[in-house]
């Protein structure tokens, strides 16, 4: 066994827990849109958001981040067109969780202003994301 493929299986073991949190954040932001501010129903999704966040999401990011370009290093992918395809995309996906982050603390703070089907067209950006992710980098088209 060989330091890139344990360097691959990590990075892998991060993309599934960073995305599994980013597919269920939105889907909590749905719920607690329709939940009136201060109630315990929104209390509850507010502890939910924080620990799903900085305990998942946020770690499983930098881990992604780390093995990632560990990878890219290992494997002198650089000049790839698709790893720059990836790269771009993994960026976008950067944002939107940045954006998830941003609008957690709206809730924390009962500021939000957004509805519950705006987070449910936003739980679907990451979905999006990952599948062009997966497809350049499995098909690497160039």
């Amino acid at each position: 066994m060989d330091l890139y493929s344990w360097v691959k299986a990590a990075h892998i073991i991060s993309v599934i827990a960073w995305m599994a949190g980013m597919l269920y954040l939105p889907r909590l932001y749905v719920y607690h849109a329709d939940a009136k501010p201060g109630s315990e129903l929104s209390e509850t999704f507010k502890v939910m958001e924080r620990r799903l966040l900085r305990g998942i999401i946020n770690p499983a990011m930098l881990a992604t981040w780390v093995f990632g370009l560990w990878l890219a290093y290992l494997g002198d992918d650089w000049r790839e067109g698709w790893l720059h395809g990836k790269l771009t995309l993994v960026i976008l996906m950067q944002i939107t969780h940045a954006a998830y982050a941003r609008w957690r603390k709206k809730f924390a703070e009962d500021a939000n202003t957004n509805s519950a089907k705006f987070y449910r067209v936003m739980n679907e950006v990451p979905t999006v994301l990952m599948i062009g992710i997966v497809i350049l980098v499995v098909l690497k088209p160039f």
